[in-house]
């Protein structure tokens, strides 16, 4: 028997815990993009985000034999609390199983719902995989993130609230996608009964696992995901989710972080909320895609999908804001090694801002300097200000696109060997758990020397490093074949001009 979304989710009972959520007017983002924006705040749910309604429309719909035996989750963000949230309201046992390395307020939010949190795996993956086996294992219902009938129906009562607050007359929506759960319900709904309003999917350019899978027509498994968009990092878009998605989502548009960051700001300053990276994800695309189409006096609506942001994951954000919305511009310049060149450098800046300057002198004749540029109409400007830098006789890098630059040269310029010694670089993902560090260096071989090595963390499940390691006497087939073994994902920096600028 077909499965009737619309009637499931017409009679949906997802308000024994879900909240109807209101349309706020984006009036800062409507003028500037000269279109009406609105947002669907989720963020308002019990959970702060919208999962609570696809996990209990599962949820109910079980019988009173499987539910007294109780449900298994695996997440590590806001299904977990959606399937905890749902298990209190029933009355019954939900064991969620969360990587190790899940960050411990999403920890407690879990346990304050009563749910039993079971530490398991350095990744989704292998909670996932874990989960799976003991449910099998303690005869309790697993309950998918996204790619289950219920589920999707249960996200679908969003499109319907949509309709019955503001109407038909919508001609855009911009939805965040992971494992499509949302798009999937929100879609079809839509289409049935608004079929001229243009459903536009939203991914992080670092997790395009729809975007990929339109394009080749099939299911595509991304070999890796990034992780600053945690509430929409799926490797692999759902069947069921899938299916819907390629009959009723008229087109995706992929976002940089930087992006995903301006669209955080933009939300709080006509909101005055914080929304996470995923809940700001489709204002991103709604702004890219606008411009990039010339769309004008639409009436377009975006979905903030959560709040559910790390605090100190905010100092990462607003490092990134100004260049996601074209106000900042990174820059490696040389100038020369003599009185009065830093003036000199800063006329020709004229009235842009100099957000950022580091410099430390290490050569008698010239040089180098790690800049931030800005200005309200810096991106439009940029091309304007690099000529009048090479008129000027300046040689430069534009560093605002190399993360390496953003994430660790902003904050080591200055530091060179006292010698030149040959050393291979590399960046990668380090996992956030206790022991990490010692276990990485355990693992090492002995006669391996660090040249360098700087960590950040920005509040994620993993963090962030830079490593340097002697390259005498050593194979560089070994050192990334060690690092393959420790299941990081890596990259070969060796050769970025801003190390060789800054640290070599």
């Amino acid at each position: 028997m077909k499965f009737d979304y619309i009637k499931e989710i017409d009679e949906s009972n997802v308000y024994d815990v879900a909240h109807k959520t209101p349309i706020t007017n984006l009036n800062k983002m409507s003028f500037r993009l000269n279109n009406n924006l609105m947002i669907k705040r989720e963020d308002l749910q019990p959970i702060f985000s919208f999962k609570c309604r696809g996990s209990y429309n599962k949820i109910s719909r079980l019988s009173q034999n499987i539910l007294q035996k109780g449900v298994i989750a695996a997440s590590a963000g806001n299904h977990a609390q959606g399937v905890a949230l749902s298990a209190q309201f029933l009355k019954i046992k939900a064991i969620i199983v969360m990587p190790i390395t899940t960050p411990p307020i999403k920890i407690e939010s879990v346990k304050r719902l009563n749910g039993e949190v079971l530490l398991y795996g350095d990744n989704f993956d292998e909670a996932y995989s874990h989960a799976q086996e003991l449910s099998k294992e303690k005869d309790m219902t697993f309950i998918h993130p996204f790619d289950d009938p219920y589920v999707i129906a249960g996200q679908g009562t969003v499109a319907k609230e949509i309709i019955e607050q503001y109407g038909k007359n919508i001609d855009y929506i911009f939805i965040p996608v992971g494992g499509g759960g949302l798009i999937a319900g929100m879609s079809l709904y839509l289409k049935h009964f608004i079929p001229n309003c243009k459903i536009i999917s939203v991914e992080s350019e670092d997790a395009p696992t729809l975007h990929n899978s339109f394009r080749k027509g099939v299911r595509v498994q991304l070999d890796q995901v990034g992780l600053f968009v945690d509430g929409c990092a799926v490797k692999l878009i759902g069947k069921n989710t899938f299916e819907i998605a390629k009959q009723y989502v008229d087109d995706t548009i992929l976002v940089s972080i930087d992006e995903t960051c301006g669209a955080i700001k933009d939300i709080f300053e006509d909101t005055r909320i914080m929304s996470e990276p995923a809940g700001a994800l489709s204002l991103a695309g709604a702004k890219k895609y606008i411009l990039e189409h010339k769309i004008s006096n639409k009436n377009v609506i975006v979905i903030n999908s959560g709040a559910n942001l790390n605090f100190d994951r905010l100092k990462h954000v607003t490092e990134r804001t100004e260049i996601g919305d074209g106000r900042e511009i990174l820059l490696s310049v040389q100038i020369p090694e003599q009185p009065g060149s830093l003036k000199k450098f800063c006329e020709i800046i004229g009235k842009r801002s100099i957000s950022e300057f580091n410099y430390r002198l290490s050569d008698k004749n010239d040089a180098k300097i790690f800049v931030g540029i800005k200005s309200e109409n810096i991106g439009e400007d940029k091309q304007n200000l690099l000529k009048k830098l090479d008129s000027n006789g300046y040689q430069f890098q534009d560093l605002t696109h190399d993360e390496l630059s953003k994430l660790h040269l902003r904050y080591m310029v200055g530091g060179k060997p006292p010698s030149k010694i040959s050393e291979k670089i590399f960046r990668f993902e380090f996992p956030e758990k206790p022991r990490a560090l010692l276990d990485f260096l355990s693992s090492m071989n002995e006669d391996w020397s660090i040249t360098l090595f700087h960590y950040r963390n920005h509040g994620n499940a993993f963090g962030r490093v830079l490593i340097g390691i002697s390259s005498d006497n050593i194979n560089e087939n070994e050192i990334k074949s060690f690092l393959s073994e420790m299941n990081f994902n890596y990259t070969d920096e060796s050769n970025n001009l801003g190390y060789q600028s800054f640290l070599k």
